[in-house]
């Protein structure tokens, strides 16, 4: 990696969690210098606009999470197992989330639902992406035996999602960590009671 590449990422690791805690509209150019160390010009030497950070930002916020989710399930040969990954992460990684703004995905898509139309569309392919993750791996399950063969893999997933990011929103509002406890106690017993054969 050459330095321009490594001044680069440099930018991006700094700015995701400011794009993250303060959004789009919020984030300037001050904030980045700030958060940097690096001058205006640095940063416009080394990306066109705002809107290539943000975006960058997002794909970086986004990649943390889902090589997270990753990693844990290198260790699991279940389907079940693997679809347990996703509680586990989220109340082993809480804080963390929380401290970094929470959710990427959840805040990008409110904030640029109808004010950025490059963002809005990152944070609803990264929704589709994780589905598909989530099908795919209750479709293999089904297959092999693991789960239940009649189980609606789509509706399954979408309310994997909806109850993660629903019980981060909520606590996130509300400081209440029990709205997402709440949230991946119900993912638990769905892939323990509902998708188990």
């Amino acid at each position: 990696m050459g330095k321009a590449e490594r001044t680069r990422r440099f930018i991006i690791e700094k700015s995701a969690v400011l794009f993250n805690k303060k959004g789009y509209a919020g984030t300037s150019l001050s904030d980045m210098t700030g958060a940097t160390g690096l001058t205006k010009g640095s940063i416009y030497g080394n990306f066109e606009n705002k809107d290539e950070v943000a975006l960058e930002a997002f794909d970086y916020n986004f990649e943390k999470f889902r090589s997270g989710i990753r990693e844990m399930m290198k260790s699991e040969k279940g389907s079940l197992q693997k679809l347990m990954c996703y509680p586990r992460y989220y109340e082993e990684k809480l804080e963390e989330i929380v401290e970094n703004g929470g959710c990427p995905i959840l805040n990008t898509g409110i904030e640029a639902d109808d004010t950025h139309e490059a963002l809005h569309q990152k944070a609803s392919e990264a929704i589709s992406n994780w589905k598909k993750s989530i099908v795919s791996i209750i479709d293999i399950g089904k297959f092999k035996g693991e789960i239940q063969s009649n189980i609606d893999s789509s509706a399954a997933a979408e309310l994997i999602i909806s109850l993660i990011e629903g019980g981060l929103f909520l606590s996130k509002v509300s400081g209440q960590a029990s709205y997402l406890r709440n949230s991946l106690d119900r993912i638990k017993l769905l892939i323990l009671t509902e998708l188990a054969p």
